[in-house]
């Protein structure tokens, strides 16, 4: 069992399809798969400026990025047993739509997408300067296991345009 705490930005309006127990139930699943197990990850959706701030400040880089990931590992005990606090992300929700754009996918896939690299990153992965780049295969294990994991997810929506409002 994993425990995912999912939070927003304060003042921040989530787009019409955000669906906190279907992002918890599709974060649950991927670490079902990665066969990890009693950890415990904080989620925070935000806007460009939000995860500008966190990238100067922790990264040095004055920029919006799509997601950022913080390792923790740290263990716990409470009530329910023992967890490993893994750490937190942070997904930015205005980069989302310009993502998908970029590499001409869905919404809902490039989320999935963001949050295995996430969860991917706090168990101890890393790509080094390796990236996703359109029409490319990813050569790092990584990035192979992320699109690998992404593939066994394709029936699940995140976002879908029922959801999304009539313009």
């Amino acid at each position: 069992m994993n425990r995912i705490l999912i939070s927003l930005q304060e003042d921040f309006t989530p787009p019409a399809w955000f669906d906190e127990a279907k992002i918890e139930g599709y974060v649950k699943s991927v670490l079902e798969k990665l066969q990890y197990d009693g950890e415990e990850i904080s989620i925070l959706f935000c806007d460009d400026e939000y995860i500008r701030e966190l990238n100067k400040n922790y990264r040095g880089i004055d920029s919006a990025t799509d997601i950022l990931s913080f390792e923790n590992g740290e263990k716990y005990t409470d009530d329910e047993g023992e967890w490993l606090s893994a750490g937190d992300i942070a997904l930015s929700l205005e980069t989302l739509p310009k993502n998908a754009e970029y590499f001409g996918v869905e919404q809902n896939e490039e989320l999935k997408r963001l949050l295995i690299h996430g969860l991917l990153h706090l168990n101890g992965y890393d790509h080094g300067e390796e990236h996703i780049e359109s029409g490319k295969e990813p050569a790092d294990e990584m990035l192979i296991l992320q699109e690998k994991i992404l593939r066994e997810f394709t029936e699940v929506k995140l976002i879908t345009f029922s959801e999304l409002p009539l313009k």
